[in-house]
């Protein structure tokens, strides 16, 4: 774990955390990001300003952190474009097969308690885990 930064875990997950209750009270809807895009496809009247302003905000947080003079690591991809095409679609599909992403219910659904959110995140994490071991330990990518 070289890059073991639990200061900054702890201060981004809290914000998170308040990010994704200040929707809950003032809006009434959930901070899950599958959620939230993918219903932009089909909006009821009166609910795409909500959305577009939480991906803007997703979007800039990066960049006004670094003009506040924050260092945002480089992000490499050691992968194929052909293998993070395809992780990104699996993911989708799974995405939509759980009913939400990681975001919906391993934050927000956790919160409410829900048990449909505890199975589906208990799944996401164990079949991260078993590609990871899969992958790093018997292919060997």
């Amino acid at each position: 774990m070289e890059h073991f930064t639990p200061v900054s875990a702890a201060i981004g997950g809290t914000l998170i955390g308040l990010s994704a209750a200040l929707l809950w009270l003032t809006n009434g809807r959930i901070a899950g990001i599958s959620g939230i895009v993918g219903s932009l496809w089909s909006p009821r009247t009166g609910d795409v300003a909500w959305r577009i302003a939480f991906i803007i905000g997703l979007v800039a947080s990066p960049v006004l952190y670094a003009t506040a003079g924050g260092t945002i690591p480089k992000i490499t991809i050691p992968a194929s474009s052909v293998i993070v095409i395809t992780a990104g679609l699996l993911v989708g599909f799974g995405t939509r097969l759980g009913g939400g992403c990681t975001s919906g219910h391993g934050v927000c659904g956790l919160a409410r308690l829900s048990p449909r959110s505890l199975t589906a995140t208990a799944l996401f994490m164990t079949t991260g885990v078993a590609t990871s071991f899969v992958l790093r330990h018997l292919i060997g990518a």
